[in-house]
């Protein structure tokens, strides 16, 4: 058997590793993009319409709190239960399962009827919010090659903070036009394509191969080779030489934590946590902080909330631009610092910020923070083999999910105590934390083949 038809998982990486970028790429960066983008469109929808609920329902902050961490409840479940499916039945398949999930029960949001009902809702709802990204996350790292592999996924992920941008524009006109039910109507499109995933998209070759189908692995390789070269008008470049054996084990939660994994496993846990508690906390409650500290009119509260919105897009583009050339760690503890320091002046300045003064400065730490939010979706996925790679992703996005819950609950309970410049406190001393384990514990991935960082 020649070299190139050989059909082992090291071939199958070797096979990936020299296809040139293509159309074919563009593809599937644009048909997962569409259910990232829905993600977290529908992820942050309850906040846009929380200022009209809140009367409404005549919710105490402790309530908004908890109906803002419910869903992030969903998702911690979601992201540990599907990333295990998706070891054993296969990336695209459970991703199709999570979209459709979180469309329908966006779906059924528009029809809460009580605060107790859209709990429940949002629950779950959150499950299938939860498995999605860090699946769709493991599948694109899979097919990328090592060279700009940071550029080529950041790219497809940047679709997040779109989605996050364009729920808050969205959320301008059809919350006050249209009602709120409607955020959730439109929240339900991506059904459309559950329904047709599978048929758009190929499983990973690298899972297969992971998973013992080898000859599958090669028909399906076979394939996406032959698209490539298609639409290239080209023929593909020679086979480089062969990888290193690539280990062949089936998925492990054990193999979390042991030998070169454990370190790592504990590093990324806690810069998922110090990033999205501060991410999540500060978009999560910056519309009703506007409204009723500030006492905003609600149509200004939501486009002050615009500011940070933007400015994560920004920071995101930024990174998916420059994280090649810096590499993982530096970026992340340069983040990580830098979006500290905003935060603190928001604290030192305490009663003395207006609502200007919150959107610029949570702005400017917004851009920087939410660089980590994208950037550890590239980074996790990377230190762990093939095997777990979705067990892994799907376990240290749970401590988001951990994080996200604590941080809005965190503010509906501190907030009335001891103000809004002891909230910004907490989160620039995460930040910190998060920057000192960056700078100490980081891998460097850049420009490395997945199979060689992890065997």
């Amino acid at each position: 058997m020649s070299n190139e038809n050989a059909i082992t998982p090291a071939q199958i990486a070797a096979r990936i590793e020299r296809l040139p970028f293509s159309p074919w790429h563009v593809k599937v960066r644009i048909v997962m993009g569409v259910a990232t983008f829905f993600d977290a469109f529908d992820a942050l929808a309850i906040a846009y319409v929380l200022p009209v609920l809140i009367p409404m329902w005549k919710l105490a902050p402790g309530q908004i709190g908890l109906l803002i961490s419910i869903g992030f409840a969903g998702q911690l479940v979601g992201a540990i239960l599907f990333g295990w499916l998706a070891e054993r039945v296969g990336r695209v398949r459970v991703a199709a399962w999570t979209i459709g999930i979180f469309s329908v029960f966006s779906l059924v949001c528009a029809f809460a009827w009580s605060y107790p009902s859209m709990l429940a809702f949002r629950f779950f709802q959150g499950l299938g919010l939860g498995g999605q990204v860090p699946i769709a996350a493991a599948y694109i790292n899979e097919i990328a090659k090592a060279e700009k592999r940071g550029r080529f996924f950041l790219l497809y992920e940047v679709i997040f903070p779109v989605g996050l941008l364009a729920v808050a524009l969205v959320s301008t006109w059809v919350v006050p036009n249209l009602g709120w039910q409607w955020m959730f109507v439109i929240g339900a499109l991506p059904v459309l394509l559950a329904a047709v995933l599978r048929r758009l998209v190929p499983e990973s070759p690298r899972w297969l191969a992971s998973a013992g189908r080898l000859e599958e692995a090669g028909r399906t390789m076979q394939a996406i080779e032959e698209e490539v070269s298609r639409r290239s008008g080209k023929p593909l470049p020679p086979l480089a030489a062969s990888l290193a054996g690539v280990a062949s084990a089936r998925a492990s939660w054990r193999d979390l934590f042991s030998g070169i994994y454990l370190s790592r496993t504990l590093a990324v846990w806690v810069m998922w946590f110090c990033t999205y508690l501060i991410v999540y906390g500060i978009s999560g409650w910056l519309p009703t902080i506007y409204r009723t500290i500030f006492k905003l009119p609600l149509q200004q509260a939501l486009q002050y909330s615009l500011a940070a919105t933007t400015a994560g897009l920004v920071g995101a583009l930024a990174c998916a631009y420059l994280i090649d050339r810096t590499g993982r760690r530096a970026w992340f503890t340069l983040a990580f610092f830098a979006g500290a320091v905003p935060l603190f002046v928001l604290w030192l300045r305490g009663s003395g910020n207006s609502a200007v003064d919150v959107m610029i400065y949570a702005s400017l730490s917004y851009a920087m923070i939410n660089t980590l939010a994208l950037g550890l979706y590239l980074y996790t996925p990377e230190i762990y083999p093939t095997r777990v790679r979705a067990i892994g992703s799907g376990a240290a996005t749970a401590w988001l999910r951990v994080a996200s819950m604590i941080g809005p609950f965190m503010i509906g309970a501190v907030l009335p105590q001891a103000g809004l410049g002891t909230v910004f406190l907490v989160f620039g001393v995460a930040a910190a934390i998060g920057g000192a384990v960056a700078a100490l514990f980081t891998l460097e991935t850049r420009g490395r083949v997945l199979e060689e960082l992890s065997p």
